[in-house]
């Protein structure tokens, strides 16, 4: 198969420079590997190199295959050297004025047939383009960290943008062993933006105090099926990287609601308390392993108490079976009798809204999140509200973890912890679809391959139920008082429909 760009040069020898250079010389390549700073495009070659010689010695590559790749990349030392290339992939720090300066001068430099690249994570394709005399050649080509790993790349037309180019960039992604996605020129093209569910709603969870960041972190990981947890993440992709993004998004869409960042990222920045890097973000770390306390056992609880289920509670069937086989007494009875532990399961609203719509006893009444299938989670997560008493809070806990499976217990939160963020996350992807920033399909396996969700946004939205998932963001709104909640058209007329919501527009 004949290779789609036979030299490539690649501006900017840090990690994601020598990633890209590296998929580039395996895809059959020649790469240029140029950097402004002394010495660095060779330090970058021999570290591609010296990954390619730990392949050797894991048995995935030959030697004949390794020096053949090895030789396919070359360090040079000015932007004249890259005048042969038919590829120009920039790589370089994510300032607007230092990319289009270089871009103005590779224009002079390389043929008016070459295409033109930029590795920008956040900034707009279109404005980068604008310092060019030909902008139609330039285009987005955005790769993830680690580049080899992360089989992923997002292509971004700008405004100018010739398809032409982003068929050749797609193509040229599939000879790299990667997934090309298309998208449009957003602020934070595909995945960046998808991602601002994630972190932020878990913020606004532990900035009211609802659960600290190992308590959201487990029940984000063992109930709704997340590999790291929101704070675990921020700690990895460190602070000083992770916040500004989410500031930059959040002014870039004129302060939309729904990508507000917290105060918090922002006081720990400004510390330094950036995460695993410096060995304090959200955790302790000690020789980069997080020091996390030991998750407290369930209290000890003597007796059986009597419980009574709301008629109005999520999965009602489920959670009386579930309450039966735990061995409590069950209450049949319309009204709860005095001495009942009483449950509510609510979509979204907090357990104060439902006793108090529902006039139950606040000091008796504990709230369980059953959004998620119990069988499918490993965690249970409970909540009290301000009046729930002490003795009442330790035997829900007691009784929920009788068979084995965690539980957690936080303050009362509408929407629990799962409900709040799974709904923040699919609402801002069904708008993304709305606004036609990529396909549905692109957008679920960009996410899937470039966040490592369980599944992309659009299938866990189906997963839980576009109806299920309008009602916490209905009631959400309703707890706050807050936009960033109001449910985005795309969700609101699948969910109304009874459509996935993969469920493409239909043509005008």
């Amino acid at each position: 198969m004949t290779v789609q760009f036979s030299n490539v040069g690649i501006i900017g020898a840090g990690a994601m420079g020598r990633g890209i250079a590296q998929i580039a010389a395996q895809a059959g390549s020649q790469v240029l590997l140029l950097d402004s700073f002394e010495g660095a495009a060779v330090r970058g070659r021999d570290a591609i190199v010296a990954q390619w010689q730990k392949l050797q010695e894991k048995g995935k590559l030959d030697e004949a295959q390794r020096d053949a790749l090895s030789a396919r990349v070359h360090a040079v030392d000015s932007m004249q050297a890259l005048a042969g290339c038919d590829l120009v992939i920039e790589a370089v720090i994510e300032d607007l004025e230092v990319k289009r300066k270089l871009f103005r001068e590779l224009e002079a430099v390389v043929a008016p047939s070459a295409i033109l690249a930029t590795n920008t994570s956040s900034l707009s394709v279109t404005a980068i383009a604008a310092a060019m005399a030909q902008p139609q050649r330039m285009a987005g080509f955005h790769f993830f960290n680690p580049v080899p790993l992360m089989k992923v790349v997002e292509v971004v037309a700008g405004f100018k943008t010739d398809a032409q180019v982003c068929r050749q960039l797609t193509a040229y992604a599939a000879q790299m062993g990667h997934a090309a996605v298309q998208a449009q020129d957003t602020p934070g093209f595909i995945v960046n933006h998808a991602g601002r569910g994630y972190g932020t709603e878990a913020l606004r969870i532990a900035g009211e105090g609802v659960a600290d960041f190992a308590t959201i972190d487990r029940i984000l990981k063992d109930q709704a099926g997340f590999r790291l947890g929101p704070f675990e993440l921020l700690d990895l992709t460190a602070l000083d990287v992770s916040h500004p993004v989410m500031e930059s998004i959040y002014h870039q869409y004129y302060e939309e609601p729904r990508y507000r960042p917290s105060v918090i990222t922002a006081q720990r920045l400004a510390a330094g308390a950036l995460g695993r890097k410096t060995g304090e973000g959200f955790y302790r770390y000690v020789d980069g392993v997080a020091q996390q306390a030991p998750e407290a056992p369930a209290p000890v609880f003597e007796g059986n108490p009597a419980v009574w289920v709301s008629p109005r509670a999520a999965r009602r069937p489920e959670l009386l079976k579930l309450v039966h086989t735990l061995g409590a007494q069950l209450e049949s009875g319309a009204t709860p009798s005095s001495a009942a532990l009483i449950l509510v399961a609510p979509l979204g609203f907090d357990v104060t809204t439902v006793a108090a719509v529902e006039r139950l006893d606040a000091t008796r009444t504990i709230g369980i999140d059953l959004m998620v299938d119990d069988a499918a989670t490993r965690r249970r997560v409970l909540a009290t509200n301000p009046a729930t008493r002490n003795d009442v809070r330790d035997a829900a806990h007691a009784l929920f973890a009788r068979d084995g499976k965690a539980v957690s217990v936080i303050r009362d939160s509408g929407g629990f912890v799962t409900q709040r963020v799974v709904g923040t996350i699919v609402n801002i992807a069904a708008d993304m679809c709305q606004q036609q920033v990529c396909s549905p399909a692109d957008l679920d396996l960009a996410v899937k391959l470039g966040l490592g969700y369980p599944q992309g946004p659009l299938a866990m939205g189906d997963l839980y139920g576009p109806t299920n998932v309008l009602e916490v963001l209905f009631n959400l709104q309703t707890v706050y008082g807050d936009p960033r909640y109001r449910p985005s058209p795309w969700l609101r007329r699948r969910g109304a429909l009874g459509l996935s919501l993969t469920h493409p527009e239909t043509q005008a």
